[in-house]
């Protein structure tokens, strides 16, 4: 899958006006997840993607950084706002869901379950049902 068809995908499923919106969203959540992820996981899951992708995932680093294991699904849409420019918690679930839903159809099932074993509860119920 190319990149470009992975953004149509999200724009569909998301209900987003365009493929720039699309494109901003997956960003920061790939950017938000890549920072809930364990090191050598985040790693595994970039090598799968397409490498604009990959890139999302791995780009950033924080001065000092202690991955939040319980992390609400709350805190991770309002990170992932923070990073796309879009406040709506809501929006920012149901997009959150549609990116995910896209990484889903990427990956194996094995990898998908060692993703959602990685996250906190709460945004793991929400990998499991995207």
């Amino acid at each position: 899958m190319t990149a470009e068809r992975f953004y149509t995908d999200v724009m569909q499923q998301g209900q987003l006006r365009t493929l720039g919106h699309a494109q901003r969203l997956t960003g920061a959540v790939l950017h938000t997840l890549g920072f809930n992820l364990s090191g050598g996981l985040k790693r595994a899951l970039a090598r799968v993607l397409p490498p604009v992708l990959a890139h999302e995932l791995t780009r950033g680093w924080r001065l000092l950084h202690f991955r939040n294991t319980r992390i609400s699904l709350e805190d991770f849409a309002a990170d992932v706002g923070l990073h796309s420019g879009n406040t709506d918690p809501l929006y920012n679930r149901m997009a959150t869901a549609a990116v995910f839903g896209q990484v889903k159809r990427l990956i194996d099932n094995d990898l998908s379950r060692k993703v959602a074993k990685d996250l906190s509860p709460e945004v793991r119920e929400l990998w499991n049902s995207a």
